[in-house]
């Protein structure tokens, strides 16, 4: 529909004729459990008298309309989710009154019930285009404006907006107002409501530049979870690095953090009052990793108050470099002010592989992407926006130098504090600073699609030293720049049991092929590794040598980021089917054990168990799972008592028990006859072990609902959704294909736990009827469910473990046939796309040679 889909030009069309002067927002959360009221008043000027345009609302049940006094007919004016505007004047007051629609997928106003305690929770999520869901916008980041919020509510409510929350005035009986003073000039995306029974503590942070209030907030059911020292000690420490390095002060007053149920992000940035999703409140113990990415997280969102929230975006064009610069600065901070030192390893362990899968499929895009209009922009929110974005710009501060960077970064602050701005401001303030030209640089690296392959290329004299080096850089056929990098290479040696570095070099490389003469007469190392230090975003390869030395040794490389390296370049090599998924596994059993790195420990077990499950040779499975289960048994029982080893472990047993004796295993660990000191048996843990149960056909529905009633929560509900998934009979993949993808009435959480427990390696025969109902309702999902159901959907319900050429070919049939949304058939393309990296790596495992 046109009046959702926004677009670019109709956009800048808008912005050239009109300046928006101020919102007013009236809400009342007290008509119903279904709808509230909206009355927005906007003030704006039009520079052409005269004019027409339209403002945004969606859904919504209009009442009124009246513009500067004359009262305009909802019935013509009111059409396609746009209210039209006819025969503006110089200043211009538009007022509407309608009833608006509570959410239960976590786009606009979200109303949530806690099952713990029936008490009642509201949240808003605008970004992208979704203000309009709440009240009357005109709907683009560079109409900025100062709002003012009124909302009534239930009295006893917490409600919690960007301005700091006044005193509520009672104003009938178990009803109250809140007069909310206006904000500053912000865009409509990162305005924000908060309102409900939520628990709530305050501190304050006194920093060099002023004191700032900081509250955080949580559903009352939640109230024993809430580890709000650790948090606050996140946010102060947020707060004087970033103040620090931006050379600014926040600019918003207050802060709040938000933490909400059903939450379809991880969090997000608006200005003062920023939500994140409440599972980052754990209620079951997590490792190491958890807690760094969760502060990771709240770094990211703060960042934004600068970048993003103070000076923003014009169009989602730029969508990369707000959260590309968010992603960058959150690992500089945890690396700078926090205790988490070494996030750039995890992020090279787990964000950077996001990246690189991203990149190769074929929905791969520039990072500066071509957001024309709002659908597109709302599939863009993946691994280049996010983390080859980070990736480029970690490059971008290491070719400028960090202080040329951030004095460049300081100036662009202030000057365009509270407006709009370009990508090319942004460049010419770090040329400005830096004195170097960026231009060709961008080109390079932001306007071009795909990532390179470099390879080393040597020969040795009959002494094993090098007689000539050089790194061959190689790109996709379909994406066939290549790139500069500066790259560092490192040469290490076995030295008494132990992977030593004993050199290491950086160069630039450009072109197919970079000579090296510095490693002319040098000793073959053991491993020779290049991208040391990881400068680079580009995919790495090991030579034969240095493969056979990481499957056999990489346990004794004692560099985490070396390690990281290594992990990676294995498990790029796998993909790509130039290591076995035999070898692969092998790798890990033999190195995962010792891993420092917490992301490593708890993402390469997921990486071993993929590479089972789908790059496996068929007739090599079975005895790969049997390899792989018992050695991860072996790692289990080995891990040192309490430790996050032992606890990544025992998931990873969980997930990998399929024998008589391992699923006995589970049973004894979840009614309490089987234990290992240091593991507690709780709530998250309890559920993974049933659900491996579940699959194996060894737990029915008496199991599972007996679970829930011991876990009657939110959380609870959607694992339960899950474990019914996850059943090996015909009968509840339909009653999970219908909550799914057919029935509107389950929560976007709750849908999302049944889609990820749909597709089951091993459950083929079940699940062979639904490629051709995937393909059916891949047609029209995207306009009858709506962006965020039905990318969940499209994602994660493709066909991957029926992965074979017959599937393949009725799926190009399809993408050649078929009539559906573009951002559809995106998903689609993936999902073909994983299947085809499938095939071709169960044919590496079949014939390693």
């Amino acid at each position: 529909m046109p009046g959702t889909n926004l677009t670019r030009d109709e956009a800048a069309t808008r912005a050239a004729l009109l300046d928006v002067t101020s919102y007013s927002i009236d809400l009342d959360l007290t008509t119903g459990d279904t709808t509230f009221g909206s009355t927005t008043t906007i003030e704006f000027t039009c520079s052409q008298p005269g004019s027409s345009t339209f403002a945004d609302l969606v859904g919504a049940t209009v009442h009124e309309i009246t513009l500067n006094g004359e009262s305009i007919d909802p019935a013509t004016a009111y059409a396609d989710h746009r209210i039209a505007l006819s025969g503006l004047a110089a200043d211009n007051v538009l007022v509407v009154r309608a009833d608006c629609t509570y959410s239960r997928t976590g786009e606009g106003l979200h109303r949530f019930v806690d099952p713990a305690d029936d008490r009642v929770y509201l949240y808003s999520q605008f970004e992208v285009p979704d203000a309009r869901r709440v009240y009357t916008t005109f709907e683009q980041p560079d109409l900025k404006a100062p709002f003012t919020f009124n909302v009534t509510a239930p009295t006893g409510w917490k409600v919690v907006s960007n301005s700091a929350t006044p005193e509520p005035k009672e104003i009938g009986e178990g009803v109250s107002l809140w007069n909310f003073a206006p904000t500053k000039p912000m865009s409509t995306y990162i305005t924000a409501l908060v309102a409900g029974e939520y628990h709530e503590v305050q501190h304050v942070y006194r920093g060099k530049h002023g004191d700032i209030p900081l509250g955080h907030y949580c559903r009352q059911s939640l109230v024993e979870h809430l580890d709000v020292e650790e948090l606050v000690k996140l946010t102060e420490q947020g707060f004087a690095f970033f103040e620090d390095l931006f050379d600014y002060p926040y600019p918003f007053g207050k802060y709040d953090q938000l933490y909400v149920p059903e939450y379809n992000m991880g969090a997000m940035e608006n200005a003062g009052c920023v939500t994140l999703r409440d599972e980052y409140l754990p209620r079951s113990r997590q490792d190491r990793s958890f807690y760094e990415f969760r502060a990771e997280v709240i770094l990211h969102e703060m960042a934004h108050m600068w970048f993003g929230d103070l000076v923003t975006m014009r169009w989602w064009d730029d969508l990369w470099l707000n959260e590309s610069f968010a992603e960058w600065a959150c690992y500089h901070a945890a690396v700078e002010a926090t205790e988490f030192t070494e996030s750039w390893v995890g992020f090279t362990n787990a964000r950077k592989n996001w990246a690189y899968r991203q990149d190769q499929l074929p929905s791969t895009h520039p990072i500066a992407a071509d957001n024309y209009d709002l659908q597109a922009v709302e599939v863009n929110f993946d691994g280049i926006t996010y983390a080859k974005g980070a990736s480029v710009l970690k490059q971008l501060v290491a070719w400028v130098g960090l202080e040329n960077f951030l004095e460049g970064i300081r100036g662009y602050f202030k000057d365009f504090e509270f407006s709009n701005s370009e990508f090319t401001d942004l460049l010419a303030a770090l040329e400005k600073s830096s004195g170097r030209e960026l231009e060709s640089w961008a080109q390079e690296w932001l306007q071009t699609s795909g990532v390179n392959t470099l390879a080393p290329e040597f020969e040795l004299d009959e002494d094993g030293r090098f007689t000539s080096f050089a790194v061959r850089q190689t790109a996709a056929a379909d994406y066939p720049t290549l790139r500069r990098h500066r790259l560092g290479i490192g040469l290490y040696d076995e030295v008494e049991g132990r992977l030593v570095r004993r050199t290491s070099i950086e160069i630039d490389v450009e072109g197919a092929k970079t000579q090296v003469h510095d490693l002319i007469g040098q000793q073959q190392p053991a491993l020779l590794l290049l991208n040391e230090g990881d400068l680079a975003y580009a995919k790495i390869r090991l030579d034969d040598r240095s493969l056979a030395t990481v499957v056999d040794g990489l346990a004794t490389l004692d560099d985490p980021l070396a390690r990281a390296l290594c992990w990676g370049a294995a498990w790029d090599m796998t993909r790509d089917a130039e290591m076995s998924a035999t070898a692969f596994v092998k790798l890990v059993l033999s190195a995962v054990g010792s891993e420092t790195d917490a992301f490593g420990v708890s993402r390469i077990p997921g990486y071993a168990a993929q590479a089972i499950n789908a790059y496996s040779a068929p007739d090599n499975r079975a005895a790969l799972k049997a390899t792989w289960e018992q050695g991860i048994r072996e790692l289990f029982v080995a891990a040192e008592a309490g430790s996050d080893h032992q606890l990544s472990f025992a998931r990873a047993y969980a997930s990998a028990a399929h024998s008589d004796q391992a699923l006995t295993d589970l049973e004894g660990l979840l009614d309490g006859t089987v234990s290992f000191e240091g593991l507690a048996v709780d709530t998250d843990l309890r559920w993974l072990l049933l659900n491996s149960l579940v699959k194996a056909g060894r737990a029915g529905v008496e199991a599972i609902d007996a679970e829930l009633a011991r876990d009657n929560t939110i959380s609870g509900q959607e694992h339960h959704g899950a474990a019914l998934a996850l059943r090996p009979t015909a009968e509840a993949k339909a009653d999970a294909w219908a909550s799914a993808v057919e029935r509107d009435d389950i929560p976007n959480e709750t849908q999302r736990s049944i889609v990820l427990a749909f597709q089951v390696f091993g459950q083929e025969e079940f699940l062979a009827p639904y490629v051709e109902k995937y393909l059916a309702v891949a047609d029209t999902m995207w306009e009858e469910k709506g962006t965020q159901r039905a990318s969940t959907a499209l994602e994660y319900l493709f066909p991957r473990p029926l992965a074979s050429q017959q599937l393949l070919d009725r799926v190009d049939a399809w993408l050649e046939s078929s009539p559906a949304n573009p951002a559809a058939k995106r998903y689609v393309r993936e999902g073909r796309a994983d299947v085809a990296r499938a095939l071709a790596a169960q044919a590496k495992d079949a014939d390693p040679s």
